[in-house]
Order: C-alpha cells, then structure tokens, then sequence
C-alpha cells in the first residue's frame, strides 16, 4: 500500500473520530477491497471498509445501451458496481430500513473509497455449520426468511441512503447472456475433450434465449447476488430475520426472485442436500401462497442452471487463467447442482444438448 494511501485512511479516521483506534487486519474476499477491525479507545468493535476508487473497470451507467456497456467493460455489462462504497451504503440503508441485519454504515467517503461500519461479527454460516455450534436447518429457516422479508417490498429504482443515490438496475438479457457464454468460454480450456462447434454454440444460445427472456421480464426484486452460506452471517442474539446477517450486497441488482435462491441451494462452497433444498424451497412458497409455485419451480431449475453453468465458467477460469488450481474441487459438487436442475421436465431440451456436446470425462 503506498504510503499516500494510508495517509488518506489515517486522515479519514481521525476525520470522523476513529484516529486512535487500534488497527488489525483481516483476510481478504477476492477483490479490489481490504479490510480492518478497528478496536476504538473507548471500547466495542468497528470494520474499516479500504475500496480504492478506480481500481476497477467502471459501473454501468443507469442509461448505457448494450454497446456502450460493452465498450466499458465487464462491470458495465453485468451491471455489478465496481466496489463503489456509495454502492454498498446505498444498499445497506435500504436492507437496514426493511429490518435486515446489514451493516450499519457509521461514515464514508465515496470519492477516497472508506468506510466504517459496524461489525456483525465472525459467525459465517459456512463456519458455524462446519465447527458444529450451529444448526444447520435452522440457519437455512432463517436465511429464507430474510429472502422472504427482502422480497415482500417491491425495490425502489434508486437506493437513498445520507446523501447518496445508487441506481437498481435490471439484471438483463445483455448480463446473462455474457454469463451464459462463460461455459464455453472456459471450460474447453480446463477440460479439452468438451469442444463445442458453431453448430452446437448456436443450438446453446437458442437454448438459453427464452430463459433469459424469463429472467429479465420477472426482474421484480431486490437482488444481492452472492447470496450464500460464505456472505451470510450468525446473528442469534437477534430476532426473526434479523438473525441472518448480509454482507457483500454492493453488487446488488433487480432480478428474478429465484436468483438468490439459486445461490443459496446451489452453493459452489458446501454440499446442500436435496432434502434441504426441499424443505427451503417449502418455507419460501409456504411465505408465498399467491405465487405460481409451479412455474417459479421451474424458473429456479432454468436460471438455476445458467447460475450452476456460469460458476463453472467462472472456476474454469480461475483454474486456467488465474492459476488457482483449489477451484477445480469445487466442479464435482456443482455438476451435481447442474444435473438436478436438468432433471426438470422443463429442462429436457437443455439436458438433451449437455449429453450430446458434454462428454463424461468433461464433467468433473
């Protein structure tokens, strides 16, 4: 870090009262940012957010047209928000407002990219289910019920929060066509005896149009994106869906309702069983009884399945051109996801193109 930047971060704490706490700093998430818990002179716990501006291709603007979006860059074309901390503030005062457990945003400067907010602690889902101090259905319960609460509000096309505005944009045909194409991007280069040709690259597009089509047109709902057990936080001491803490929602989006629950089921990191799966998608519908459970059903098995492709893509990628080889574990797990997806009857034609393109030795 240079030392002109840790000069603005030191200002910036002193700035907003912050200067003689005692600094420690955490591990990083795979992104631009960096973060530290700050330990304050007259007690209690705080997270010092460092997103340095710039440093990522920029956000889409809220009236870009598909070429200009492409011209900008990936952020632009999946409508994510480049690690703006106006982003995340925005966001997070919309989900504090709803009653959700999103970090409470103490102060920031969009334009130095800093922020303080309060620390919801250590208790990671995927932590606390693995060391055995929490109840694994009994964290799911409560992480569809925070859904449940997200989603009973229809999303203001702009979130407000101390003076800043940030744009909700649609998760659109343009984004998931660019996600559906990371599957054969990437994967023939981790797995070469899957070579798809024109003919099968435009059978798939035909495939993925009217589901994407699907995708846009029910974009009805406040998106967080990264919605699983490695973004979702313990919180017992809390009530009702309070209890699930949110991080990591910056990126957040209008979409389709079963988008999160796709990242939430069908979770790259850890096993989720089909018969916890059932019983989530059981508590969403039964907080949903006006829904069209049989066609939300078969959305969350079609955008289910360009989610599960897309990762695939994404951890090919990370293999190949990022040179972490970790990334290869996770594939078993999430042809797993895939294959359940496919199952549906809804799916037969896709399932019909990934047996004829895919070879066995190619999905693994």
């Amino acid at each position: 870090m240079s030392s002109d930047r840790e000069a603005l971060k030191a200002a910036f704490l002193a700035r907003h009262g912050y200067g003689d706490a005692r600094r420690q700093a955490l591990s990083g998430d795979a992104s631009t940012r960096a973060y530290e818990r700050l330990q304050p002179a007259g007690g209690g716990s705080l997270i010092f957010m460092d997103q340095p501006p710039k440093a990522e291709s920029p956000a889409c603007p809220p009236d870009a047209t598909p070429a200009e979006r492409e011209a900008l860059g990936p952020n632009a074309i999946y409508r994510l928000a480049a690690g703006r901390v106006d982003a995340f503030a925005a966001c997070a005062g919309h989900l504090c407002a709803l009653g959700l457990s999103a970090p409470r945003v103490l102060a920031f400067d969009a334009e130095a990219g800093l922020a303080v907010l309060e620390d919801l602690g250590d208790g990671l889902y995927a932590a606390e289910i693995a060391a055995g101090t929490a109840d694994e259905a009994q964290l799911y319960d409560a992480a569809i019920d925070a859904l449940v609460a997200l989603h009973a509000t229809p999303p203001p096309a702009t979130l407000e929060h101390d003076g800043v505005s940030w744009p909700l944009l649609t998760y659109d045909d343009l984004a998931l066509r660019y996600a559906q194409a990371l599957f054969p991007d990437w994967l023939p280069k981790l797995r070469p005896a899957f070579a798809p040709d024109a003919a099968a690259l435009a059978a798939w597009e035909a495939l993925w149009a009217p589901i994407r089509a699907r995708g846009e047109a029910l974009a009805e709902v406040f998106c967080h994106r990264d919605y699983h057990a490695e973004n979702l936080l313990w919180l017992p001491a809390r009530e009702g869906p309070a209890r699930v803490g949110l991080i990591d929602f910056q990126d957040a989006v209008k979409a389709h309702r079963v988008w999160d629950l796709s990242m939430l089921l069908h979770d790259a990191r850890r096993d989720v069983s089909p018969a916890l799966e059932a019983r989530a998608l059981d508590r969403y519908f039964a907080a949903h009884p006006g829904l069209d459970r049989a066609a939300v059903t078969a959305d969350y098995h079609a955008l289910g399945a360009l989610n599960v492709a897309r990762i695939i893509g994404i951890f090919a990628r990370l293999v190949v051109r990022d040179g972490k080889p970790r990334y290869e574990g996770f594939l078993p797990r999430l042809w797993r996801y895939l294959d359940s997806c496919l199952a549906d009857p809804g799916m037969a034609g896709m399932k019909a193109w990934f047996d004829r393109h895919v070879p066995a030795e190619a999905r693994s």
